[in-house]
């Protein structure tokens, strides 16, 4: 069920990202907008064509009038039904945008709201997506419903209802409330059941990352679980926590959370802390990154960023280098039997451009760095005797890790 009525065709998306020169750099700029390309696909868009411009100063429509110009002709042009912007806009941008391109407007935000509601399965994900959606309707009240159905539906629609095209604020605030009162009583369990486990002296561990890092498949080859794990954008938006035993004596718990993303909404980070809480909880937070992918630093540092707002950045961290099956250099011929029989300490550091492998700098709150293919199950006994030894210490001691002042 949607926001609108969402189309059932794929609708043809035109994809325009901008950058203030001085502010970031126009690689990154770029990186972003093909990111939002792969969003605009996992919400069942097909992207068409892309603009990107670098700007002296900001625009009150994002973009200069120029390029407004240039895009109102592409769109007749290539038959676009929505054009997404790569950041958040403002509600008069977006409206003002609409009104000069005479199609629909969405930004970064909304298309990731669009694809939570889609992927949302539980009663608590989708409570949770629900609020974030009403919070970032809110603004945008004031002449929405005048110029939706000239929009239509489809992606960016899709969200806590249909009958909210008739409400005003006073019923979306109603429906806030309502929506937060459904989330306390989750969590008041929720919490219970962390508090029974922190009460038994259960060590906790909870995989974070980048969305599409691979979490839930390392997740699963650990707990030999079958939780969703697909090679998508947010393929799991629920918490997920199972016993992990590491051997005949000690077990711990093991979380799945939620994957991130570059220009994550903060609106979507405050509905699901009651999921991060278990993050939050955790005596160690097992950090996976997608280690074939270029822009691992980058994702590396979005992170890290997030956990810090979430206040997590003093918590004891292992870097988990996921997918090293997908490298690429000379003595890899990225055979999954090749893989079995390798040391994966000959992976320890990260790729140069000159090829050489060095360890990543990391802040202090890492206390290690272990190299694994989940597909493969490359790393994963060397992990488990790592997340042993952690356990046993912390069982044996009756406390956390704490960081070297």
């Amino acid at each position: 069920m949607g926001l609108y009525n969402t189309a059932k065709f794929k609708e043809r998306a035109l994809l325009i990202a901008a950058h203030i020169k001085g502010k970031s750099s126009s690689k990154k700029a770029k990186e972003s907008l093909e990111e939002l390309s792969n969003l605009a696909e996992t919400a069942g868009a097909e992207p068409v064509k892309a603009f990107y411009q670098m700007l002296n100063k900001p625009q009150n429509t994002y973009i200069g009038s120029g390029k407004v110009i240039e895009i109102k002709n592409h769109i007749k042009e290539l038959e676009i039904d929505v054009c997404i912007f790569d950041d958040e806009l403002n509600p008069s941008t977006q409206k003002e945008l609409e009104n000069r391109l005479g199609i629909k407007v969405i930004d970064r935000t909304a298309l990731i709201l669009d694809i939570f509601s889609d992927r949302a399965r539980t009663h608590e994900g989708k409570l949770q997506v629900e609020l974030a959606q009403s919070e970032y309707l809110m603004p945008r009240l004031a002449g929405q419903w005048s110029h939706l159905e000239r929009l239509g539906g489809g992606i960016g629609t899709r969200g806590p209802g249909e009958t909210q095209i008739e409400t005003d604020r006073r019923l979306v605030r109603d429906k806030i409330k309502r929506v937060k009162s459904s989330m306390q009583k989750i969590e008041r369990n929720r919490s219970s059941q962390r508090n029974k486990r922190i009460s038994n002296n259960t060590i906790n561990f909870s995989l974070v990352g980048y969305t599409n890092s691979g979490k839930s498949l390392l997740f699963n080859n650990l707990v030999k679980s079958k939780i969703l794990s697909k090679n998508q954008l947010f393929s799991t938006l629920d918490t997920t926590t199972r016993k992990l035993f590491l051997d005949q004596s000690v077990s711990a718990t093991i979380s799945d959370t939620v994957g991130f993303i570059n220009k994550l909404p903060t609106i979507l980070v405050e509905s699901f802390k009651s999921t991060l809480e278990e993050a939050v909880n955790a005596d160690v937070l097992l950090h996976v990154i997608d280690y074939s992918n270029e822009d691992f630093e980058e994702k590396l540092l979005t992170v890290d960023t997030i956990l810090e707002d979430l206040g997590l950045a003093e918590v004891p961290k292992i870097l988990i280098k996921n997918k090293v099956d997908l490298l690429e250099n000379d003595t890899n011929p990225r055979g999954s039997e090749w893989y079995d029989n390798q040391d994966v300490s000959i992976y320890s550091g990260y790729r140069k451009p000159n090829g050489v492998i060095s360890k990543l700098d990391l802040n202090e709150s890492y206390i290690n760095q272990i190299t694994t293919s989940a597909k493969y199950g490359t790393g994963l006994i060397k992990l488990r005797e790592q997340l042993l030894d952690i356990s046993s210490m912390l069982l044996s001691k009756k406390q956390k890790i704490y960081l070297p002042n």
